[in-house]
């Protein structure tokens, strides 16, 4: 460090001499630098702190004619220390670091450790380190002082190697070196690090030192060790806030929100305050189990606490609100930040995903971009998962297009979400794409492209594309399977899927409650209602909902009553209130024509309060979507849409098709009441696409319930007498309509 400071051309009686100023006890040397001269705003800081210390040593003498101090009273090291904790900017730290340098004060080890630990309160890292640097021999006080400011500033690498420093050599820590070095461990994270400054904490004899162990519970939760955690937090006698909070922040973090809430019931009777960072953690636990009545609990804590403002507070009530399905009282909390940090928007946009709202998810990322705030891979990713809800072909290749010219072009988790988004918006070919121009694919990737072919119905190219797998040297995991499975049984490969289902131990999968419901789905769409009746009786885990739901749909595709009411039963004794199972058991009836049991499940929905969903379609036209209900007549066109209709029906019925009048029963509640089933909002979505639309072009078309028989047999032959591809996809998969033909082999 230079021994003088630039000199700054100052009025000659402005011009400061600190020797002058100062002639005892100090002695400037006969070689010394020239007097220092100052900057206006140094000059009245030093002026000002020096006369207040002048004032505690100064004499005056009885004629008044010069001040004088006593070099017996006057303290250095007090004097400098003042200036050090005053000090507001580095040329500040540069100049008394120079007169420390001067006056010979420089290896005092008092006066540096305060100048680092000042430059690390102001953010001069680089300061800290010269002047850390500087000093020959540091003590354990100025080692703590250079390691923590590393890792009050995040650069925790430099903190770990400081430290190793440190020991090398000889010096011992302190009960204020471990508290940094753990921080630092915890968030790299650098578990085998940790364990040994662990090793070290027992060896100097640290273990009852709370903010030591508290340091120990907090690396332990955060490198996923959660029971070394509870460990160390058990063997503590005086637990402060800080100590419960860790270990309920570590079972939250590692997905054990139950644990995490049942610490903080433990906590609540020690009386302990909570504070802000432990409600943060007790929300998230919430959040993950989604229970808003408790979380609202929460909430009603944070507003007495007076802690509503806090901005992770807010993140979290956002979180909680959005994942439990009340995004608009979460986007009341957004709307409270004047500037949201990227988790903010990251957490409302996710949220409208996750319930449905991929629209409103949409416009927030357009707005988010149009603020000029940079997403990051959650952002894009949750964006793209809203672009494949909404299914709009058009609007996913503008967001390829933005990925493509993105820093998360080369993103795989982005990617994979790509392929499955090009899928779902119905182009398994754009989908195939994407994954071909993925350099290093992993399993997840691999998997994603597998799914698509099996949610539109292309088994082989599914069975094809994992034996290129295999021979890339990856092996499959449990997600690889439900795609190939799902991709069988979309295609009818019956035996295909069966044998690839028993080679799953082979690598050393043990299949869930996703791969036997799809093989009961595989053997019952086939006919093979016994097999797979026997299969469910012989599974080695209790049959859930999914595997008595593919089985009832099996029995209604079949007709075969008796074993599709064993089905409904064993249905409504594990989830009694969801409308699909009582709808798939009267569409049942229906299809065997017991009207009296149709009726019966009509009254028993009555009593249960449960009402169907209404039938909708969506049909994206010039990159808009455009929703039809069945029978709707509120669109402004739709004189037009009735008598392209009226023309369907009658070009069919010239053609020779038979309506099938037994799947008019197959909705419950608004469709079934139409006088016709050319009413159906597929269809209105068909005739509505081909009014706006020149010859040839492509119809995409989305519906939310499983599209019916009559709709599947009439939209074959209109796609055949309009020489028009029609993309549908219904509530299980994607249908490709295409000269009179579908691409699920009329197997759905």
């Amino acid at each position: 460090m230079a021994m003088s400071l630039p000199f700054l051309t100052r009025p000659p009686n402005k011009v400061l001499s600190f020797a002058a100023l100062c002639p005892h006890p100090f002695k400037i040397r006969p070689l010394g630098p020239p007097p220092l001269k100052f900057p206006a705003s140094t000059l009245k800081f030093l002026e000002t702190h020096y006369s207040s210390s002048l004032n505690l040593t100064t004499h005056f003498n009885n004629n008044n004619k010069k001040d004088d101090y006593s070099e017996s009273t006057f303290k250095p090291d007090k004097f400098y220390a003042s200036l050090i904790d005053d000090s507001i900017h580095r040329t500040h730290l540069n100049q008394i670091h120079a007169r420390l340098l001067v006056t010979g004060l420089q290896y005092g080890s008092f006066l540096i450790t305060k100048l680092v630990n000042k430059a690390s309160n102001i953010g001069e890292v680089s300061c800290a380190r010269k002047l850390f640097d500087k000093f020959p021999d540091p003590d354990v006080f100025l080692w703590n002082a250079i390691v923590r400011c590393y890792s009050r500033h995040g650069f925790f690498g430099h903190a770990i190697e400081m430290y190793a420093r440190m020991q090398v050599a000889c010096v011992s820590p302190d009960g204020f070196s471990f508290p940094c070095v753990l921080k630092a461990c915890s968030a790299l994270p650098a578990l085998e690090m940790g364990r040994r400054v662990h090793g070290q904490i027992f060896r100097h004899g640290f273990e009852s030192d709370v903010f030591v162990q508290n340091g120990l519970v907090a690396l332990y939760a955060k490198c996923g060790e959660i029971v070394r955690a509870n460990v160390v937090f058990g063997r503590l006698v005086d637990r402060t806030i800080v100590s419960w909070t860790s270990i309920i922040s570590g079972y939250a973090q590692n997905g054990q929100p139950i644990e995490a809430l049942w610490v903080f019931s433990e906590m609540r009777k020690t009386n302990v305050r909570p504070d802000w960072i432990a409600i943060v953690s007790v929300l998230r636990a919430y959040t993950d189990v989604e229970d808003l009545e408790h979380g609202k609990s929460i909430h009603g804590c944070v507003i007495k606490m007076g802690l509503e403002c806090e901005s992770d507070l807010l993140i979290s009530l956002t979180s909680l609100y959005a994942k439990c399905g009340q995004v608009m009282v979460a986007r009341l909390f957004f709307n409270q930040v004047e500037n949201p940090s990227l988790i903010f928007w990251n957490a409302m946009i996710s949220g409208y995903v996750k319930n449905g709202y991929a629209e409103e998810g949409i416009k927030l990322f357009h707005l988010m971009t149009s603020k000029n705030i940079r997403p990051d891979s959650i952002t894009v990713t949750s964006s793209i998962a809203a672009c494949a809800q909404i299914g709009s072909l058009e609007l996913a290749r503008w967001m390829d297009e933005y990925v493509s010219m993105s820093e998360f072009r080369n993103d795989v988790i982005v990617n994979t979400a790509l392929i499955d988004m090009y899928a779902k918006c119905g182009s398994v070919d754009m989908s195939r794409l994407v994954f071909d121009r993925i350099p290093d694919k992993d399993v997840v990737v691999w998997s994603a492209m597998m799914v698509g072919y099996g949610l539109h119905g292309q088994g082989r190219e599914s069975i094809i594309l994992f034996h290129a797998m295999r021979q890339a040297g990856l092996s499959p995991n449990d997600v690889t399977f439900v795609g190939l499975l799902t991709a069988c049984k979309n295609s009818g490969l019956v035996e295909e899927g069966w044998d690839l289902f028993h080679h799953m131990r082979d690598y050393g999968i043990e299949p869930r409650h996703q791969h036997y419901a799809c093989v009961v789905d595989l053997l019952g769409r086939a006919g093979h209602l016994d097999r797979a009746y026997n299969f469910v009786m012989n599974m080695p885990i209790e049959p859930g909902v999914s595997v008595w739901g593919a089985l009832l749909s099996a029995c209604k595709i079949h007709r075969h009553v008796t074993l599709g009411e064993y089905a409904a039963e064993r249905l409504f004794s594990l989830d009694p209130y969801n409308t699909g199972h009582y709808v798939q058991l009267s569409n049942l009836y229906a299809s065997a024509r017991l009207w009296d049991c149709v009726a019966k499940v009509r009254v028993l929905m009555r009593e249960k309060g449960l009402t169907k969903h209404l039938g909708y379609s969506v049909i994206e036209i010039n990159g808009k979507l455009q929703a039809f209900q069945a029978g709707d007549k509120t669109h402004p066109r739709s004189k037009e849409i009735f008598e392209e209709v009226e023309d369907l029906e009658r070009r069919l019925k010239e053609a020779g098709f038979v309506p099938q009048t037994e799947s008019v029963l197959h909705d419950l509640n608004y469709e079934e009441t139409e006088e016709t089933l050319c009413n159906h909002s597929e269809r209105l979505a068909i005739a509505y696409g081909l009014i706006s639309t020149p010859p040839g072009t492509t119809l995409r078309i989305t519906k939310n319930l499983r599209a019916c028989d009559n709709c599947h047999a009439a939209i074959k032959l209109i796609s055949k007498l309009l020489s028009r591809e029609i993309v549908i996809r219904d509530a299980s998969r994607f249908h490709h309509f295409k000269d009179g033909a579908c691409s699920c082999g009329d197997y759905w």
